[in-house]
């Protein structure tokens, strides 16, 4: 059976230095009057740490972790490494990962900025961390996805065939799911995130170069975008109810609110004064 190896090796530095990036990002997010994509953000954050800890974890035992020395000698890490490491990465990938597709979902006006942002730090962190870390300790982590590969690509194709059902029965195009702009959305974030992870030499790097592409492209068609259907589902259910800065709105139906969303743009109209309807 196919099974792909999801591994990260870091120092731990990167720890440190990434979390004080995800507490200025969700001050960012927040003094920006995006409230609603740092409340997402955040429920991201705890969601992954509920699937990595709980299921792949300790359901599933597909998670290993250790350290590694200056000589390359592996040594396995205690359960408390585990749910420390866990919970760090869960929360660092989770809030950027969440609080990125929110951002895209609504269309929002500064979303070049936002990725830029986002990104960058992914390919910038791993650099300053083998500034620091050097040849010293490194933690080496990693999950083998051949026991639950399977549901995951049921759940894709039972995702993605729901909104094909219901874009063929919606007779107003304008309340239909736009599905290749919710996919490339879903393949966008994930890629972004793995292909900076393997440029850093965080992913993969003991593998061989077609094993680091085949986990590259797999990861990227699958762990993120099985879940875009919902999510999106979920963001025109809360912001048919709240705006952004958690204000009460007029309550619309769920095919108006998809509607409105369809009609909305990434850009304001260049000819109109720019107003933050965050």
């Amino acid at each position: 059976m196919m099974n792909v190896i999801a591994e990260r090796m870091f120092g731990v530095p990167y720890i440190v230095l990434d979390s004080v990036f995800i507490l200025a990002f969700l001050a960012l997010l927040l003094t920006t009057r995006r409230r609603l994509a740092a409340l997402w953000a955040i429920a991201g954050g705890v969601l992954y740490f509920i699937v990595d800890y709980g299921i792949f974890h300790l359901l599933t035992g597909s998670r290993h972790i250790g350290t590694v020395n200056a000589d390359g000698v592996f040594s396995v890490g205690g359960e408390g490494m585990m749910f420390g490491v866990l919970m760090w990465m869960s929360l660092s990938y989770g809030i950027t990962n969440f609080a990125w597709i929110w951002l895209c979902l609504k269309k929002d006006k500064r979303i070049a900025e936002w990725t830029v942002l986002i990104f960058v730090w992914w390919l910038v962190c791993p650099i300053l961390d083998n500034a620091i870390t050097g040849d010293g300790m490194h933690v080496r982590i990693w999950r083998e996805t051949v026991g639950y590969h399977w549901f995951m690509a049921v759940f894709l194709a039972v995702s993605y065939f729901a909104v094909i059902v219901y874009n063929l029965f919606q007779k107003d195009g304008a309340k239909r799911m736009r599905i290749l702009w919710l996919f490339g959305i879903g393949v966008a974030v994930q890629f972004g995130w793995e292909f900076a992870l393997l440029l850093g030499g965080i992913r993969s790097g003991s593998m061989e170069f077609a094993e680091q592409l085949r986990v590259l492209a797999v990861n990227s068609l699958m762990e993120t975008n099985l879940g875009l259907p919902a999510m999106y589902c979920i963001y025109l259910f809360v912001t048919s109810r709240v705006r952004e800065d958690l204000t009460v709105r007029d309550r619309i139906s769920f095919s108006d609110r998809l509607a409105e969303n369809n009609a909305e743009r990434y850009r304001p109209c260049p000819t109109a004064p720019e107003t933050d309807d965050e």
